[in-house]
């Protein structure tokens, strides 16, 4: 079955998030070493089709990229380099966190849970994948693809419209 990756990348974990076969609902998978990240992901590839990765990418909020970028690039370039058949998405990765920890709190999350950042990590995937979902789900040819990153970057206001 068709999986789309969603990754939270971070100098010390990347939070991961995988869809449903059909695309539509985005679940929290794991919190892998940023060291050991490609590695998983090739493991995770050998068990699942996957056909896309969505990669959160960090902007300020006059939609420049944030001094994280760099890593995210550098990360979107290995990426690519290990898996050069599968596309890679961006998506705008503003406001995750306060999210994920928002989530968090509404599901009834412990605090000795919620100060687990690596539950952080995977939600904040998970939100990022649903995010892109949601938005593509009636443009499929509306996803993030940078000839070169970071030139010409654009990114969605993340308003939804309303289906007819």
């Amino acid at each position: 079955m068709d999986r789309i990756i969603g990754i939270d990348y971070g100098r010390k974990r990347v939070g991961v998030a995988v869809s449903d076969p059909l695309g539509i609902f985005a679940s929290a998978l794991d919190t892998v070493h940023s060291a050991k990240i490609i590695d998983y992901l090739k493991t995770y590839a050998e068990k699942e089709h996957v056909v896309m990765f969505v990669v959160g990418y960090p902007v300020n909020m006059d939609n420049k990229p944030s001094e994280a970028a760099a890593d995210v690039e550098a990360f979107i370039k290995s990426l690519r380099k290990n898996f050069p058949d599968i596309p890679v998405e961006l998506e705008d990765e503003r406001f995750t966190s306060v999210l994920a920890h928002r989530a968090m709190i509404d599901g009834g999350m412990s605090l000795k849970d919620r100060k687990d950042k690596s539950s952080v990590d995977k939600i904040s995937a998970a939100i990022i994948l649903q995010s892109y979902m949601d938005r593509t789900s009636s443009r499929p040819d509306a996803g993030i693809v940078p000839e070169n990153i970071p030139g010409n970057m654009m990114f969605c206001s993340g308003r939804r419209k309303k289906r007819k």
